[in-house]
């Protein structure tokens, strides 16, 4: 696992997320969306946005995550990785979604994700990770 700073700042903002957050009733799963967020091959930025689906089908290659009915937008958690000793994209996948788990399983707002469906985590051009499933 990343610095315990770290996930207690992911804990803050997610909980600033839900806090107050007006997800649609018909929210079916959400997606943790995973993004490199540095053009430069020495930062090791890793961004993550929350999502709401209309839709939840884990048979579909994760093309449920595209029926977006709410999301965090550009208020976008980032992740610097450059400490690990591995600073590849799928390095950070493993890390966040560590980080994420931990959050359903003692976030304070865990219950809104855990309500739904699924929650996944993963980048957008790339395999999701079911982190929970209904």
């Amino acid at each position: 696992m990343l610095q315990p700073e770290i996930y207690e700042s992911l804990c803050s903002w997610i909980d600033g997320l839900l806090e107050n957050a007006e997800i649609p009733e018909n929210a079916a799963a959400f997606c943790f969306n995973l993004y490199e967020e540095s053009e430069d091959s020495s930062e090791h930025l890793f961004g993550v946005q929350l999502i709401a689906a209309g839709a939840f089908d884990e048979n579909d290659g994760g093309d449920w995550a595209c029926d977006e009915i709410w999301t965090s937008g550009e208020d976008i958690f980032l992740v610097d990785i450059s400490d690990e000793p591995d600073t590849s994209p799928e390095n950070a996948q493993r890390l966040i979604s560590e980080m994420l788990r931990e959050y359903l399983d003692n976030g304070k707002y865990r219950s809104i994700l855990l309500s739904s469906a699924a929650a996944a985590a993963g980048f957008v051009d790339g395999e999701l990770e079911i982190l929970f499933k209904a």
